[in-house]
């Protein structure tokens, strides 16, 4: 039983007794609660609803950034946290920096369009891969989660049924990724080389950024509490400190 007064009784509290409460307690706090994902996914949802019926980039734009202003002033006036807004803030200004070259290059709207859409899907190809490694190579990145509570960051890695459950865990992160590549991505080169209508690729490519967003990722964590709630890993205690 770990002594109350020792060092590693101060970095983890009670009721992070095991693995998968620790774990619980940092994928809550990264997505930020319903309100963290609606305030990441509401700009994006707009966006594609405006072009679908207006097919109007620069209105769909101009409405998604608004939306994510407004948002953001909500959160400044009530001293809350803006990470998530600025988050969608960011994605959106990666997107329009997309469309701006598509545009200097000549690109028809229906081409700056799809430019929007390329930039979420070098993300999940990204971070598809990085998480990927992380796997392949032994350092699951959830396992940095338990690190982060513990007060050890890597003190995790010696024990093998903690890096087999974040190694899952870590897993269950990597497949909404690679699923919106596997779908979207073969889309998004169609309608880039005129395979395929433009106008139906970027309709396409709305519908399924919001299907394959966060109802998806959704499902993941689901997987991912299922599979939390099935085990009781304890969280090993710092040999130096025991």
């Amino acid at each position: 039983m770990t002594d109350p007064t020792s060092e590693h009784a101060r970095h983890v509290a009670p009721t992070t007794d095991t693995v998968e409460a620790v774990v619980r307690g940092q994928l809550a706090k990264a997505l930020g609660g319903r309100r963290g994902m609606a305030e990441a996914a509401v700009p994006t949802i707009l966006f594609t609803v405006t072009w679908l019926t207006m097919r109007d980039l620069n209105l769909a734009l101009s409405i998604s950034i608004g939306a994510a202003l407004v948002l953001l002033a909500i959160r400044l006036v009530q001293r809350s946290t803006v990470q998530f807004v600025v988050n969608a803030l960011f994605g959106i200004g990666i997107g329009w920096y997309f469309v701006h070259r598509a545009a200097e290059s000549g690109g028809s709207e229906q081409e700056q369009a799809l430019a929007y859409f390329l930039p979420g899907l070098l993300y999940n190809g990204g971070y598809a891969v990085v998480l990927a490694f992380t796997c392949l190579i032994g350092w699951p990145l959830v396992g940095f989660m338990v690190g982060s509570i513990t007060g050890d960051p890597t003190a995790w890695h010696s024990d093998k049924q903690v890096v087999k459950l974040c190694n899952r865990l870590t897993w269950l992160l990597v497949a909404p990724c690679l699923l919106r590549v596997a779908i979207q991505g073969p889309i998004w080169l169609a309608g880039n080389s005129g395979s395929m209508d433009p106008d139906a690729a970027v309709a396409a490519l709305g519908v399924l950024k919001i299907a394959l967003g966060w109802p998806l990722q959704l499902a993941a964590l689901a997987s991912m509490i299922w599979l939390l709630s099935r085990n009781k890993t304890p969280v090993a205690e710092d040999p130096a400190t025991a």
